[in-house]
């Protein structure tokens, strides 16, 4: 099942060449940032969070049960900093995004199509969901 929100601690370390960060419980997730922006890093480990999440939802992986911050071993220099994420509008953005799909006409309609102004683009959707049954893009 899916949570809509997520929290977990990242640990912000901070070094003369940027702010690594990394997530205790989210092997793999490892977001960093400029030296001395620390809103930037808060951003990409939010933004780092939820694609992670999405990732591990979409390959059907089992997401832990974030750790305490008291149950955390924190090195010298690392800030611990808790991080979360609403996945809805994460979810809808990623799945409503554009992907480019190359398709072949015989040249006389695309002409044709062009002369007439046609959104191509546009007509295939409506086909391709029409051919698979989807009426409302809400239901995928």
């Amino acid at each position: 099942m899916q949570n809509d929100r997520y929290s977990f601690v990242a640990l912000f370390d901070y070094a003369d060449d940027g702010i690594s960060i990394v997530f205790p419980d989210l092997p793999g997730c490892y977001p960093c940032a400029d030296k001395d922006d620390t809103d930037m890093a808060l951003k990409n480990a939010k933004e780092a969070l939820g694609l992670h999440i999405w990732g591990m939802e979409q390959d059907h992986e089992e997401i832990p049960v974030p750790s305490k911050i008291t149950d955390l071993e924190i090195e010298p220099g690392q800030v611990p900093v808790l991080i979360d994420v609403f996945m809805p509008p994460i979810r809808e953005r990623i799945n409503s995004r554009f992907v480019k799909k190359t398709l072949s006409l015989p040249a006389w309609l695309a002409s044709k199509a062009d002369e007439d102004g046609v959104n191509c683009s546009r007509i295939f959707q409506n086909a391709l969901m029409d051919y698979l049954g989807i009426r409302d893009k809400t239901k995928i």
